[in-house]
Formats: structure tokens, sequence, C-alpha cells
């Protein structure tokens, strides 16, 4: 049997060299906004369109999460990774709103408004499993922008 560190280790090596796109997530706050930068979240399913989101439980949004709450999901363009490294945590959650340009979506919660695309989601379901949440999002309206030019991540820097 490996040694659970080495697996952890290595584990965590293999994970770095998956490029993923890169999204903000957010949720409503006690009478503010919550964001964050994550790279785990994935398409669930078409029939009913769903989002899968894994957000680490001591993340600030982590405290924001219930079914039945809204939240956005925002898919960075290849240009915003001033938006990512301020939600990633180089900007004090209660300044990060004010890199990027927000407005406000039919749920109330800022949405970037040059984002790849906008999800405007409710929550179906929370699965804590180690040291993350697996969000279960339903999604209730979509905003696309022209161009396809996502924002890359991988082995600790943007492609």
């Amino acid at each position: 049997m490996a040694d659970p560190a080495d697996v952890a280790t290595g584990f965590r090596g293999a994970m770095r060299r998956l490029a993923s796109g890169v999204a903000i997530i957010v949720g409503r706050g006690d009478g503010a906004p919550v964001g964050m930068a994550a790279t785990s979240i994935t398409s669930l399913t078409m029939d009913p369109p769903a989002v899968l989101v894994c957000v680490n439980q001591t993340a600030g949004l982590h405290a924001c999460l219930s079914p039945g709450c809204p939240i956005s999901v925002n898919l960075l363009s290849r240009h915003q990774r001033d938006v990512s490294a301020a939600f990633g945590g180089a900007v004090a959650r209660e300044e990060r709103f004010s890199v990027g340009q927000w407005t406000e979506d039919a749920q109330g919660l800022p949405m970037l408004e040059d984002a790849q695309a906008n999800l405007a989601c409710t929550i179906d379901s929370i699965t804590p499993y180690g040291s993350h949440s697996i969000v279960v999002a339903r999604v209730n309206a979509v905003r696309l922008s022209d161009a396809v030019e996502p924002l890359i991540y991988q082995d600790g820097a943007y492609l």
C-alpha cells in the first residue's frame, strides 16, 4: 500500500497538470455579496441544466451556500486575470467587486459584464466530502459573450 502522504503529493501534482477554465462563484452573504475564484466546476446535466462546483469548507463563500439559495457563476475571459487573482485572494474580500465591471443579475447577485458566460443558478444540493463540499446548482438563466476566449489555469499559471 502506498504511503498516504506520497499519494496526496502525487495527486496534487497530477491535478496541477489538468488545465481548467476559471470561474467566479458569487453568493449572498450578510448584507453583501461574497465571491471566490474556482477551477473545480463542470457541467453536470443538460436536463435539467445544472453545474457542479466544489467549494472548500474554509472558504468565505461556503457559509453562504445552502439549498434554495441563488449563486452566480461567471466564466472568465482570458483578459480577466486580474479578476481571477482578486477573487483568488490577492484582494481583500470586501474590495473584490471593485475589480472588473459588475452588474446585477435577475437574482440580485453581481454578474461580471464581460465574462465568457454568466449562469444564474439556484443550489439544489450540497454534499460534504473531505475538505470540500460538492454543490449542485440548477441553471435558471444564461448570458453568453460573442467571443470564445476562456481564461485557462494550469500548474499555477494562466495559459
